[in-house]
């Protein structure tokens, strides 16, 4: 990936509804806090950053299996957001753990262990919420059997 910026753009929709505006021929997702605050007519922003986590976690293990030309695929992730209270008693996002699921048997890929060692290094987003927010990642193979 290239040094650039990103933007995305978000428009109010309805109080606590907005349209996320990717660019391009993207299309927009409308996000929205849960009840009672909003509606949940979308995902949150708390669930947003479960997502980008968990879909760049995922990418940069499939980019690093793909690279030895294996096929792990379906990768699933599944991301938890712990949340509480701070010192001062604002509600935080105080970690996050992610479990990433290989679709095949570890024994069916190569060089596992090396990629495995190796991957998250490599997620731009997951490394950047790392600095502030502590991400334990955990991943298994098809059989449920824990590689990481």
């Amino acid at each position: 990936m290239s040094e650039k910026s990103v933007t995305v753009r978000l428009m109010q929709a309805h109080d606590y509804q907005f349209d996320v505006h990717f660019g391009g021929d993207v299309p927009p997702l409308r996000s929205d806090e849960p009840p009672p605050l909003g509606q949940g007519a979308g995902p949150s922003p708390m669930q947003l950053l479960a997502a980008a986590v968990g879909n760049c976690l995922s990418d940069s293990l499939l980019f690093a299996l793909r690279k030895f030309k294996q096929q792990p695929e379906p990768i699933t992730a599944e991301v938890t957001a712990e949340v509480g209270r701070n010192a001062e008693g604002r509600l935080r996002v105080l970690g996050l753990r992610a479990v990433l699921t290989l679709g095949v048997p570890a024994d069916a890929l190569e060089h596992l262990d090396r990629v495995l060692a190796q991957f998250e290094a490599f997620c731009t987003v997951t490394q950047s919420v790392g600095q502030g927010i502590p991400v334990t990642v955990q991943v298994f193979d098809a059989h449920g059997a824990r590689l990481k």
